[in-house]
Formats: C-alpha cells, structure tokens, sequence
C-alpha cells in the first residue's frame, strides 16, 4: 500500500508497530496516511502487525487464578489462552455517563448469566471500572478494551466466538452492528438491516406509512435554510437534536424560527458531516414506553409505561408508571398492536424499546429502539421476570414458547412507580428544570397496590419526601392556567393546605373562587418567595416555567428549594401525583412488603 502522505509513502511493518506501540488508532492512521480505516487494517494485519494479551493476575501470584482479566498491547507474548469451549462476546456500554449508565450494565450482566446458563462461555467486552460487568468474577472471561471496531475486532478475532451481542450496552455498541456485521462477524439478535431501519429517520418513516402507524412528521437538515424550510412545512414548536445521540444530549425544543436558527448555527458547527433530527413536537401529549421481546415468532410485552411527566421531558427523566393510569382502552390495544406490528416488521430478536406519545385520543410512534432500553431493570423488578436474561436466551436460539413465557398472561394488580435522582444538590448553581436533554443521574422504585402509596414511596426514594401540612407555593405560566391547575389547587386545600401564589397565578385563583395569599417574586421586593422558602413558610412547590431559559425568578426559586430540601414539581401531571401521595399518606400507613410477594400472582408475566 502506498497511502497518500507528502513525507511517507510507504508504511512498512516497523513504522506501523510502532505507531501502534505510540497508542495510534487505525483509524488516526488512516487520516493521517490519506486511506481508510480498513485499508490500515488489512495492511496491518498481512504484515502481522496485531495486538497481543496481557493477563491481569486478580489473586496476585498468591495461587493460580481462575478469574483473570486480560488488556490489549504491542508487544511479544500472548497471556491469552483460548479455550476450547464454545464462546458468546457481550458488548458493555463504555464509560458511564449521563443517559449511558448502570441500567444498560445491568442488561449485560443478566446476558452473561444466561450464556453461562445456556453452557456458552461468556466473554465480557468492556472498559469502565466501576460497573458489575467489569468485576473479574462476573464473565468467564473479561476484556479490558474501548468499544471501537478496531479493539472489538480484535478481541473477535482471538477468541473466534459464536456470535457477539451488541444490544445490551446501549447505543455505544449498537453503532458498531454494521461494521461488525460486514466483517463476517455473526450477530446474535436483531441483524444489522432491522438496527439500521429504526436509525434511519427516512427508512423508518416509509415503514410507518407502509404499516399506517400514526407519527408526528419530521425531517433532516444539514444547514440552517434546510430546517427552517423543514420546520416551516410541520408546523412549529419542532423538537431538534443532532443524529445518533444518546440521552437527548443537545436536543431541544424550538417555538418559533429565531429559537431554531440559533440552534442549528450551533449544532452545524459541532457536527456537519451528520444531519440534525426534526420532529413536529406534541404539545400536552401523554408519553408512553414499551419494553417487549420477541423471538420472530411471538412477541411478549413486557410493560407499558405511562409517563408522569408531560410529552417534551426527557424519558429518563420522568416518573414513569405501570400499569399506565391515564388511557383509554383504545389507546392501550393501539399501543400493543402497534408494538407486535413493528417487532414483527423490523425481525427483532430479544429487546425492543417502542415510545409513544397520545394526544386527543390519537396514538403515535415517536421512535424505536431494537436494543435494550434504561427501563428494562425498573420493568424487570416490577413484573418479576428478568427481560434481559430472557432476551440473551432468544438471541442464543431458544423461543419464547420454550422458555414458558406465556404472551397472554396479563394480571397485574399492582403499581410500580420509576423515579429519576437527579444531581443538582451536587452542582451548584445549574438549571433545574427539566426538559429533552437526560440530565438524572440515577433512579427508585415505588411499588404498592394504590398509585398514591407507590408514587410516595418513590419520591421518598429519590429524596423528596412529600409534605402531609403546610404551604404550597403556585407560580404557574400562562399556559398552564387552566381548569386542571384550579383542581390541584383546591385538592390542596382539600387536603389543609394553604395556597401561596405569585402575582399571576394569584389573581388567576382569586377570579376563580380559589382562597391564596400573594407572595412578591425576587425581583419584586421583600420579603420574597426565597425569604418565605428559607423561613420554612413552604412546604411543596408547583412551579412551572415557559420558554427555553428559565427566568431569574424561577432559578431562584428552584435553588432555594434544592438547598432548604422544599419538593417541588415543575409540571402539573407531577402536581397532580403529589396530592395523590400526600392523599395517601394522610390516610394510611405505607407498608412494607417484600418485592417477591407482589409478583406470586402474576404468573410468568405481566403487562
């Protein structure tokens, strides 16, 4: 090969392995020799020039161990020792991080356990310290490698596995499905062409027309006229973010052409090579997600979960309920008829994660992931049957019907709540208002058999206990003035509260029979709502803000409640949850009850 260098036309077997030894990547080397990543491969690989294995002695010499990991490196000898038993790689999910975290670790966990289970031995592909799967005793064999295609080939390569798993980890190796995929490797579960439908924005809106599944209209663009020409056709507010992201990192939502010019000015700038995302974004739409498996034949629903929070909030941000509280029969067959319909489509094999929206009785597709989903351990916990070790059992050959999971057992006579922790008691000073972009760092479970108990128990979970006396404070936007705002208020009241409200929201109640004091914003004088939130005169918090940025008054607000431990919520439907809590908690005492005892009636499954 003679790449394309002004100083080095020929990169022998000397030069590459040291470049190798000096850390470069192929792919840094084929930028910088002018070719490609596979040329540099291929070249690599015909003049031997190929990583070895060391071994990481996890008993430190004291005896010989039987768990030890193992790292890549240019040098001589290889620790590896490959056995003769037959091999499944699982993909984990990279470095931890906001929207890629412990719950897609805890899929790949459960997928090894059920290699092991099916006498595979299970080889372990990962590179952040602190997760299960990277513990030295959880896979037969671990990998201590960054999940590009260079270093998973390798490990491919040396270890001649049956198949390899990418669907456990999240988007980070589910991005390396169609290169794996065309470098001979099998891929256990979906194959690479039903991943790329649901990725491809274009490819999978002609599969919802073809199969008539409602979805809110969309499009690409690769410059600032493009999506101002997209979003003027769908209509405004449109919901944008940059192609293949994970955790709606640096997704927004747009109300009108400035917000959407500004926006694409940066997003161009960071990724030109990809376009940005368009969707017409739902207002006051009901969200919903849906983890199901299938097997090419059946597919069992695992839940379908109703979102708390309104359509526009992140969905690992939102309190998520099952079963879902708020549907019309109509609307929950759609979904599962919507669901069955598009794993059958797309040929999934194991997990799928389907979102819904439902505005005006009306059902739409917003996306579809053929992976495991950050739910899949909140929705295993609640009905009692583990998705992913199940899924890794279909992607390994056996049918749903072989593992006695019965499709049509739907009892559930329970409620489980998911709550996401969020980190702003850690971070001081930053916006706390939720919105597209994932920013919780963690979740909790409330489970009981009423949904006003479950949702207490998840707010005390996640470190928001909810007041049973006291204040509330109201500072409502202009579109949320509405009935549903006046029964929340009342329903306080109902319950002895007092209603404290911010000028608007106060003449608002007033005009509307609602009994309230009047409180100054920060701006307007003292003493203000922090002066009454430091002075424990409130008890919980309905604040909810308008726009993009919240305005000063609302940062406030949200701070002094954050550092004086005030709950708040910052959507009516959470409002609305929290009287049913509080409710609860007025009237009775919350149990305490083992988790196996809610699931010994379900059956195999529930929905």
């Amino acid at each position: 090969m003679t790449p394309n260098h002004p100083k080095k036309k020929q990169l022998d077997a000397t030069t590459l392995r040291k470049a190798k030894q000096l850390g470069y990547s192929d792919r840094q080397l084929a930028e910088i020799f002018g070719t490609n990543e596979t040329k540099i491969r291929d070249l690599r690989r015909s003049l031997g020039v190929m990583p070895v294995f060391k071994t990481v002695d996890t008993c430190a010499a004291e005896f010989e161990a039987e768990t030890p990991y193992h790292f890549s490196t240019y040098q001589e000898e290889d620790e590896s020792v490959r056995s003769p038993r037959k091999k499944v790689i699982i993909l984990g999910s990279g470095p931890n991080r906001i929207g890629q975290g412990i719950e897609f670790d805890y899929c790949c966990v459960h997928g090894v356990m059920a290699a092991q289970e099916e006498g595979y031995e299970a080889i372990m592909v990962n590179c952040n310290p602190e997760t299960v799967s990277t513990d030295y005793d959880t896979a037969d064999k671990l990998y201590f490698e960054p999940l590009t295609y260079e270093d998973v080939m390798n490990v491919i390569e040396a270890e001649k596995p049956e198949g390899v798993i990418v669907s456990f980890g999240g988007q980070t190796p589910l991005r390396l499905a169609k290169s794996l995929e065309e470098s001979g490797v099998k891929l256990l579960g979906t194959s690479s062409e039903g991943i790329d439908i649901a990725e491809d924005r274009k490819r999978f809106g002609e599969l919802l027309r073809r199969l008539k599944i409602p979805h809110p209209e969309f499009g690409t663009a690769y410059s600032v006229a493009e999506a101002v020409d997209v979003a003027s056709l769908i209509g405004y507010p449109v919901l944008v973010r940059p192609s293949y992201v994970l955790g709606g990192r640096a997704m927004e939502i747009c109300y009108n052409e400035d917000s959407l010019r500004k926006y694409m000015q940066t997003a161009v700038d960071i990724s030109p090579d990809k376009p940005v995302l368009i969707d017409r974004f739902l207002e006051d739409a009901f969200e919903f997600d849906v983890d199901a498996i299938a097997d090419g034949t059946d597919v069992v629903i695992g839940a379908i979960m109703e979102h708390i929070e309104e359509a526009g909030i992140h969905s690992g941000d939102s309190a998520a309920v099952i079963p879902p509280y708020m549907i019309t029969e109509k609307c929950h067959r759609e979904i599962r008829d919507y669901t069955i319909m598009l794993a059958k489509s797309l040929k999934v094999i194991g997990l799928m994660n389907v979102q819904f929206a439902m505005k005006d009785d009306v059902v739409y597709v917003i996306e579809v992931n053929p992976r495991a989903s950050r739910t899949v351990p909140f929705v295993s916990k609640s009905i009692g049957l583990p998705l992913a070790k199940v899924a890794a059992k279909v992607m390994l050959g056996k049918s749903l019907r072989e593992l006695n999971i019965d499709p049509t057992n739907n009892h559930f006579d329970h409620i489980a709540i998911k709550e996401a922790v969020f980190p702003f008691n850690r971070f001081t000073r930053v916006k706390v208002f939720l919105g597209p972009e994932m920013r919780s760092t963690g979740e909790v479970m409330g489970i009981d058999t009423s949904f006003g108990a479950a949702y207490a128990k998840s707010q005390a979970a996640a470190g928001n206990p909810l007041p049973t006396t006291g204040s509330v404070l109201f500072s409502v936007n202009e579109n949320d003035k509405t009935p549903t705002t006046v029964q929340i208020a009342r329903d306080f009241i109902n319950l002895g509260f007092k209603i404290i409200a911010t000028e608007g929201t106060s003449r608002f109640f007033t005009e509307r029979g609602i009994q309230n004091e009047k409180i100054l914003k920060v701006s307007e004088g003292r003493p203000h709502i922090v002066d009454y939130i430091k002075n424990g005169k409130i008890n919980f918090i309905v604040n909810t803000p308008l726009g993009e940025e919240a305005r000063t008054d609302e940062f406030e607000i949200g701070w002094a409640a954050i550092e004086h431990k005030v709950s708040f919520a910052t959507t009516l439907s959470a409002a609305s949850a929290a009287v049913k809590a509080i409710r609860s908690l007025q009237t009775d005492d919350l149990g305490v009850k083992a988790i196996q005892s809610f699931h010994s009636n379900m059956g195999k499954r529930a929905s």
